[in-house]
């Protein structure tokens, strides 16, 4: 009997498949493409499901899944089947929601996948052993051009920068004005106003406590670069991080002297850091020291099904296809709270908030 599952849960269970069927994987370039240059060779994937531990060990022909109660030999070739109809069912639906293809539901009870994604409380998707089942284990992240993918930084509300106003004091049927103004995504347009009519925004801080000594681990005055970035894309209409950088290197905002922006490029170093926290376990919401997660890298998934890894073992260019593959997006104003005049201890502020996703493209 077929089922429907998101193309998102699809995805990961493609990529888990395609590590089985392929037994390696290439190392991804600062470009989102593949070094033909070096493939890392796959020994076993750890994977959990919801009644225990699974290791699904490549042993020549076969992949040996051993479990909590299972034992079993079955050929890679099925994987690799299995793999190509996941793939074709992805690629050719409209709809988030993907039925099954043929076959695959028996397939998946034969292996015992009864979760199409991963239940883990580590955030990772699987781990992989690399060259052989003895060395360490690489928590990995699937993240999939071919589905809606999840955001780098989502944090809602909690990552909201605030921007005092000034200028001007406005009367409170001119601030009802201003928040009445336009659609409620008009972010924009109601910032367009507050200039119009004198007032200035002034960056202030970070919203969070927490978020703000998380940013203040990155650099003490990184809360400022964000914001300032955030009110870029807003105004410029600019989304590429590595876009957004170049603008704050001509504006900035922490006015550093010109061999730091330039020689030891400041801008771009503290935004490759923050990229990798957050890829690697920061989040707004919950203490950050320093600590990496368990996830330890991304398997990410092109248009076509190609895969490709980064891990932190290659910091380098795992920072670098962040820099270059990430863009900050726009949550919804209600939800997140931001976009609007709003009254603390007597002054007004205007909260922007930052959210931040690889590209599709």
């Amino acid at each position: 009997m077929a089922f429907e599952a998101t193309k998102r849960e699809w995805s990961e269970l493609y990529a888990f498949f395609r590590l089985l069927a392929d037994g390696y994987v290439y190392a991804g370039t600062p470009d989102a493409t593949k070094n033909e240059d070096l493939a890392w060779p796959v020994a076993m994937v750890q994977r959990e499901e919801h009644d225990g531990t699974r290791q699904y060990i490549i042993e020549d022909e076969n992949i040996h899944i051993v479990g909590e109660n299972m034992d079993k030999m079955v050929p890679r070739e099925d994987f690799a089947t299995v793999a190509s109809l996941v793939l074709d069912a992805i690629k050719q639906s409209k709809e988030m929601d993907v039925t099954s293809p043929d076959g695959v539901e028996e397939f998946l009870d034969e292996v015992a996948i009864f979760d199409l994604e991963a239940k883990t409380d580590d955030r990772t998707d699987f781990y992989v052993a690399f060259y052989n089942v003895h060395t360490p284990l690489v928590g990995f992240c699937v993240r999939s051009k071919l589905s809606p993918m999840f955001p780098l930084l989502d944090g809602g509300r909690t990552a909201n920068f605030k921007f005092e106003q000034t200028g001007v004091k406005f009367a409170t049927p001119t601030v009802n004005k201003i928040n009445g103004f336009g659609e409620e995504d008009d972010v924009v347009g109601r910032m367009l106003m507050i200039e119009r009519l004198g007032g200035v925004l002034k960056f202030n801080d970070a919203a969070d406590k927490v978020f703000r000594s998380n940013l203040h681990m990155i650099d003490l005055h990184f809360p400022r670069v964000l914001g300032e970035m955030c009110r870029t894309m807003h105004l410029e209409g600019i989304t590429r991080v590595n876009e957004l950088v170049e603008q704050i290197k001509v504006l900035n905002p922490l006015k550093i002297k010109d061999e730091l922006i330039t020689k030891h490029r400041y801008y771009e170093h503290k935004m490759k850091e923050f990229l990798l926290a957050l890829a690697l376990g920061m989040r707004p919401a919950k203490m950050y020291n320093g600590t990496d997660s368990a996830v330890a890298g991304f398997l990410l998934v092109d248009g076509q099904g190609e895969m490709v890894c980064y891990q932190k073992a290659d910091r380098q260019t795992f920072a670098d296809f962040l820099y270059k593959n990430t863009r900050f997006e726009k949550g919804p104003t209600e939800k997140d709270k931001y976009g609007y005049l709003e009254k603390e201890n007597g002054v007004y502020y205007f909260k922007l908030n930052l959210k931040i996703g690889l590209v599709k493209r």
